[in-house]
């Protein structure tokens, strides 16, 4: 089975990407080809890239680190959840994304971006370039939650079938990028 990990890129205060990313995980488990585990930035806690050698090298100094290479090094496939900050990833995703290297080579990433009336879609489209840097393979298939707030009640993220269907649409693409993947990683 695929490992996914659902990253929950907005560490800010008063997010709802966790909300967000709480209605997609377990549709991304129930979907059936994942392992999918739950990987929240701001529990990671990674400080501003602190690693004195090139992440190529993996000569990791810092615990952080080696326990981010471990998590991102263990999962084939990613669900980035993003919000869009001044038309951009957040600061927090981008640290993360630079931390490492190798460990990103040959994986697939979808995202499930929210926001205004974008819906995180300019957020998307500044990561994809740093993503394949990093020989990592967007999707074009994605869950995009435009005027996010008007999908909040009490804090929990309502879906409608517009997200179902993405959802689903994009979780199938995503289960053929990731096993097509796979023997690059295994060389």
């Amino acid at each position: 089975m695929l490992r996914l990990d659902v990253v929950i890129a907005s560490t800010r205060p008063g997010r709802v990407g966790k909300a967000v990313a709480d209605w997609f995980y377990p549709v991304a488990r129930e979907h059936g080809a994942f392992d999918a585990g739950l990987v929240d930035l701001a529990e990671m806690n990674l400080p501003l890239l602190d690693e004195p050698n090139h992440p190529r090298m993996q000569k990791y100094q810092h615990e952080h680190t080696r326990r981010w290479a471990e998590t991102v090094d263990a999962a084939d496939a990613f669900v980035f959840v993003v919000p869009e900050y001044n038309f951009g990833p957040t600061p927090a995703l981008t640290n993360a994304l630079n931390y490492l290297y190798l460990e990103w080579n040959y994986k697939a990433a979808g995202f499930v971006s929210y926001g205004g009336v974008s819906g995180g879609l300019r957020s998307v489209q500044a990561t994809k370039p740093l993503l394949t840097t990093l020989k990592i393979m967007p999707l074009v298939e994605q869950v995009m939650v435009p005027m996010v707030n008007q999908h909040l009640k009490d804090g929990v993220f309502e879906s409608n079938d517009h997200h179902r269907d993405s959802a689903q649409a994009m979780l199938d693409e995503l289960e053929r990028w990731a096993g097509a993947l796979k023997p690059l990683r295994a060389s």
